[in-house]
């Protein structure tokens, strides 16, 4: 794990396609790449038909076409209600999740400059695990509390992180990365304390979450969890300028007139955020930040990994992992967590191989 979170990515490819120039009149062009811009709308229509499929699919399945008629309000009562009160806010909160799972993996990733960079693995979601459980089992608490707890866990823990990160030049992505995944392991032995002395029907609850669900979401879920990133999501574009500026180097980065390390604590908070989020959503569903940035990267042929298709990315993941999990076993209430656990894992898996290869080379 040390040797791997040395080696940095060789994320540059050998060719890149230049850029296109389109222009808007005769004062203004602005500098595109073709292939991001494709691979952002194939992204979007799959998404958009993943929708449909996800929405239609339970122990009463609704073909596509029922399912465009329910919500364009062309069906009968009982139709609309599965649809709209049932299914759709559970469609709704996975790809809201995937979302900001995908968004925060880019973050960091591009932060530490590596693709082990991820919230999930260095500890921030572990984090906010911890604090969601400490109001579950310690203090009693439900709904706002929880969400309380779980921000209150994730900004301790990426405070922590950050501060035994931080060094005489600043932070650097390999001391980020390797604190990190000590301070997750950290985590996970608070986690099975917390769950070890709680009561049996609290450990029932707190382990059911801890697996990572969309089973039962209703509106209540998806309407905090929209305003939390209606919020937090229009930051990530300003986000993203200064994260290809941090991208040339901090000397450069310095040169350009950005303050490095308040910028770099300012989107670690982002990113944090949008993890705890998602945890108080959904519970902690594992390695859709790791995996979305990395195949939107590939997909786009791009230095880092691109924010809008690494977001579309882990939506599709999230809500594709949803429904393998409703139709792979049917009649029982799979967690989603469990198969972008099984699917995460083998892409870490290969990952892993990829990188000890380029280290070989």
């Amino acid at each position: 794990m040390t040797a791997l979170a040395r080696n940095r990515t060789r994320s540059h490819p050998r060719t890149r396609p230049a850029p296109r120039v389109v222009r808007i009149g005769d004062a203004v062009s602005l500098r595109t790449r073709r292939r991001p811009l494709v691979v952002g709308a194939l992204l979007t229509v799959a998404l958009a038909a993943l929708m449909v499929v996800a929405i239609g699919t339970g122990d009463f399945p609704i073909g596509p076409r029922g399912v465009i008629a329910a919500l364009t309000g062309g069906s009968d009562a009982g139709t609309t209600f599965i649809v709209r009160d049932l299914r759709l806010p559970r469609a709704l909160t996975g790809l809201l999740v995937g979302v900001a799972l995908a968004i925060s993996g880019a973050i960091f990733q591009s932060l530490t400059r590596n693709p082990l960079g991820s919230p999930d693995l260095i500890g921030f979601q572990d984090g906010a695990s911890v604090g969601a459980l400490v109001v579950i089992t310690i203090l009693a608490g439900s709904g706002a509390a929880v969400a309380l707890g779980a921000l209150a866990g994730g900004a301790f823990t990426a405070l922590l992180v950050y501060g035994l990160a931080f060094g005489r030049r600043g932070t650097s992505g390999y001391r980020l990365i390797l604190i990190g995944i000590a301070i997750s392991f950290l985590m996970v032995a608070v986690i099975d304390f917390l769950l070890s002395r709680a009561r049996i029907e609290e450990a029932l609850e707190a382990t059911r979450w801890l697996l990572g669900s969309l089973n039962g979401r209703d509106w209540d879920d998806v309407v905090p969890l929209a305003i939390g990133l209606a919020v937090l999501l229009p930051l990530t574009v300003p986000g993203g300028r200064v994260l290809r500026v941090l991208e040339l180097g901090d000397d450069t980065a310095h040169a350009l007139g950005v303050r490095v390390e308040r910028a770099r604590l300012a989107l670690v908070a982002l990113g944090v955020g949008l993890v705890a989020l998602c945890t108080v959503a959904a519970g902690p569903i594992g390695f859709v930040a790791l995996t979305a940035p990395q195949i939107a990267r590939r997909l786009t042929r791009t230095a880092s990994p691109p924010l809008v298709c690494s977001a579309l990315t882990g939506a599709l993941i999230v809500l594709a992992a949803d429904v393998a999990a409703q139709r792979l076993v049917p009649g029982t209430a799979l967690p989603v967590g469990v198969m972008t656990g099984a699917f995460g894992g083998c892409y870490l898996a290969w990952l892993l191989t990829i990188e000890w290869k380029r280290g070989r080379a």
